[in-house]
């Protein structure tokens, strides 16, 4: 068996990916998260959605969107005569 058959040329050289998330072309093996560790460095192992647009989901995820303000008491509000 040959060393050319277990490889594609195109899974050696660099790669790039469309982000589907922000659309842009960047580098498949710099800015892509590897989906499982297991599955090698095949293009099939990356996501589908860049680092940047991962962090910034996840960032949105975990931040509250409105913040907690309670409705004052009418004992807070008046004085205590």
């Amino acid at each position: 068996m040959n060393f050319e058959d277990k490889f594609d040329l195109e899974q050696l050289i660099f790669q790039q990916r469309k982000c589907r998330v922000c659309g842009r072309t960047k580098s498949l093996m710099d800015d892509f998260y590897l989906t499982r560790k297991d599955r090698g460095t095949v293009s099939a192992a990356y996501s589908y959605e860049c680092k940047e647009c991962t962090k910034e989901r996840v960032r949105k995820k975990n931040k509250p969107d409105i913040p907690y303000n309670p409705v004052p008491r009418i004992k807070d509000v008046y004085p205590d005569w």
